[in-house]
């Protein structure tokens, strides 16, 4: 398995992401997952699954409105059903399927058209019509997102609904050599984010800012989309909100911050903590026992081991101040990572215990630990992005995680700089380094008339 991080841009002159090989093996794999159930076809509307079957996506703006849909019937080339012009764009420009099979077609907009419209009805006559064609009628369907009025006129045909999402999850849970260098790509532009991030942590910035400036910085990148950016200081580190504010960094704070973005729609969810200009002994020690259990876990990612015994590892929510694991779920985590941000499989105590999978390679998951500091407020939240190999793991999410940073500016009394406060841009200072009065590196001079 050769993992490897790329540009944004194909060129002649070496092999990259090989885009026919993507969408060839993506589709052979669902059509495995249908082969192997009792299922005529998978109806899907969720935009991630259209996307894994037909190699198309019409922009963020459509993900969540469930207005496209696709029909994967055995050993054939789907049919899609796309957002009005976007059909006749994809006869022109996506020459891997057969024209007639661009198709426009709409559902309900999620409500926005209303029953008298008689578009739900227009949908199920659609799929009713492909299944008489081919003699299946009677024969149960697979559908993975669906508004209710459609489940209803597709019932209303005399066709059976049931599940597809997890033979699709199953079919995207192990990912090819394509989706794994994507994924690394992807986790590589979050590397650059995180640097810049570190550069511009200091008081007085807020958090919305500094959400402004990882979203252009990976957009310039060339991320298709930037999902979300958590980013948590002070006083809202503990309980986690997840969800950003325009609250004013200040010094002392501890920080975290999860980028969520999209290259080719592969995702990264990747989560650092920060302390800005000192480290307490306290934040210290909530970061260096979050490191310990994302450690501990990380070390039992191989083939042959399992969600449960990682899940193991981790603490029980009582541990940490949470009443039960419902309560403290998504604390203690992991999940897998592919065109969607979270995918089979789930670590979590809240579910790993009673149920568990065989770690395969293949499979790319992200693990995710946090730990209150006895302060009360403070926090550390860190999240490393880790790929099976047959022999092992590699962790692809590489801005420096093993010790707690220390960002934000450099302060002086009349004798020397503050005790904890970091060196400024380069070199890097952990908690650790700052307090112990480790050597720095071509420090910034000392500004004129301060330590004489």
């Amino acid at each position: 398995m050769k993992i490897q991080s790329f540009g944004a841009m194909a060129v002649d002159w070496e092999e990259r992401i090989n885009f026919d090989r993507l969408r060839r093996q993506r589709l052979e794999r669902a059509n495995e997952q249908l082969r192997e159930s009792d299922l005529a076809a998978f109806l899907c509307f969720d935009m991630n699954n259209i996307r894994y079957i037909t190699g198309t996506t019409i922009g963020e703006w459509a993900r969540d409105k469930l207005a496209r849909f696709c029909l994967l019937f055995r050993d054939e080339p789907p049919i899609l059903w796309d957002f009005g012009s976007a059909a006749a764009s994809h006869r022109l420009h996506a020459p891997w399927n057969t024209p007639d099979r661009w198709r426009a077609g709409v559902s309900t907009m999620r409500g926005a058209m209303t029953p008298q419209s008689g578009i739900a009805e227009s949908v199920a006559h659609k799929v009713a019509e492909e299944l008489r064609l081919r003699g299946l009628q009677g024969e149960p369907i697979g559908a993975d997102v669906i508004e209710l009025p459609v489940l209803l006129a597709l019932q209303a045909e005399g066709i059976a609904v049931l599940d597809a999402q997890q033979p699709m999850q199953n079919a995207r849970m192990i990912k090819t050599e394509d989706e794994i260098n994507l994924l690394n790509t992807s986790a590589m532009m979050v590397d650059a984010a995180y640097d810049l991030l570190y550069e511009h942590l200091r008081p007085g910035v807020r958090e919305n800012d500094l959400v402004a400036l990882v979203t252009k910085r990976l957009i310039e990148l060339g991320s298709d989309q930037v999902e979300a950016v958590n980013a948590i200081s002070g006083e809202r580190c503990a309980p986690h909100p997840h969800v950003y504010s325009d609250r004013i960094i200040r010094p002392g704070d501890q920080a975290f911050f999860d980028i969520i973005q999209a290259f080719h729609g592969y995702r990264t969810c990747y989560y650092r903590t920060f302390c800005v200009g000192t480290a307490t002994a306290a934040q210290r020690d909530a970061y260096r026992i979050c490191r310990e259990y994302l450690d501990a876990s990380i070390d039992l990612v191989k083939p042959g081991r399992t969600t449960r015994e990682i899940a193991e590892v981790w603490p029980q929510a009582e541990e940490f101040g949470f009443a039960n694991e419902e309560e403290a779920f998504a604390l203690q985590f992991g999940h897998g990572i592919g065109l969607s941000n979270w995918e089979k499989p789930v670590i979590s105590r809240l579910v790993s215990l009673n149920e568990e999978f065989v770690l395969e390679p293949g499979m790319v998951f992200a693990l995710e630990t946090y730990w209150p500091a006895s302060d009360g407020y403070s926090a550390a939240r860190i999240e490393e992005e880790i790929v099976v190999t047959p022999t092992g793991n590699q962790v692809i999410t590489r801005f420096p995680a093993d010790e707690l940073v220390v960002a934000g500016a450099r302060y002086y009394t009349a004798s020397d700089a503050l005790s904890g406060m970091s060196a400024g841009a380069e070199p890097r200072w952990s908690a650790d380094m700052a307090t112990q009065g480790a050597p720095r590196v071509a420090p910034d001079p000392v500004p004129v008339g301060i330590g004489e």
